[in-house]
């Protein structure tokens, strides 16, 4: 395990989503059969939508010759990280959040954590694949309610990828937060190595109910609380 080398204490906290925050399972099980089912009905009645000519027209520049709507399914079966795929699922989800077909369950330990750390000054935001409007709509429409104003920030591919150290530069740009005091949450070890590259902190979230396997370059937690304990952030009383 990396003990990290930093001594300041953590005063910003940036986290991913699927498998830290929110169980794998609604992602793949809830979220991406809904977006999957909604997409040819999204291109074929909101084809005048800016939003989703400028998605049909980075799908032609991708995958040119390719329908887009079998290029969306090639890249739903491979799960691949494409702005284009993201921006739609994102369109779909917003209809299905809307209309109170999809509602977010979180873990359990999440939102009392986050309330805690903001309350106690902490600044958090989220980096994730998914677009920014799915993030929104993910924290805006929780089984806890509307908690998305715990987050300062929500970024997505647009920054960069996920396991590149550039992007966590970039982040830190944008905010303004120092990289020894930020704590990068995920339970993808890559992604912990891009950050760890970019000098913040790190710990791997290995969530029992997804099966996490835990590596060895970054601390282990298993819930927020746990986070907490290892990273002197404020704890349940």
């Amino acid at each position: 395990m990396v003990v990290t080398a930093s001594t300041d204490a953590i005063d910003s906290v940036l986290l991913d989503i699927e498998g830290t925050t929110i169980p794998v399972a609604f992602v793949h099980q809830v979220l991406f059969p809904y977006a999957r089912a909604a997409m040819p009905g999204l291109l074929a009645q909101r084809a005048d939508d800016p939003a989703v000519r400028a998605a049909v027209a980075d799908i032609a520049a991708l995958a040119p010759g390719v329908p887009p709507l079998d290029q969306l399914n090639a890249w739903m079966d491979r799960d691949e990280k494409i702005g284009p795929l993201k921006a739609l699922q994102g369109l779909a989800w917003e209809e299905g959040y809307r209309t109170g077909a999809l509602r977010a369950t979180l873990y359990p330990d999440v939102v009392p954590a986050l309330r805690r750390w903001r309350a106690a000054g902490l600044r958090l935001a989220v980096y994730s694949s998914g677009s920014e409007a799915a993030q929104r709509l993910i924290y805006g429409h929780t089984t806890d309610g509307d908690v998305a104003g715990l987050f300062s920030g929500f970024y997505d591919l647009r920054i960069g990828g996920k396991r590149a150290a550039g992007s966590y530069r970039a982040i830190l740009a944008e905010t303004g937060w120092a990289a020894g005091r930020t704590l990068f949450l995920s339970d993808i070890t890559a992604e912990l190595d891009a950050a760890e590259e970019a000098g913040l902190r790190t710990c791997q979230l290995v969530r029992p109910e997804d099966g996490t396997v835990a590596g060895d370059r970054h601390p282990v937690a298993t819930t927020l609380d746990d986070v907490a304990r290892r990273f002197a952030l404020p704890v349940a009383a």
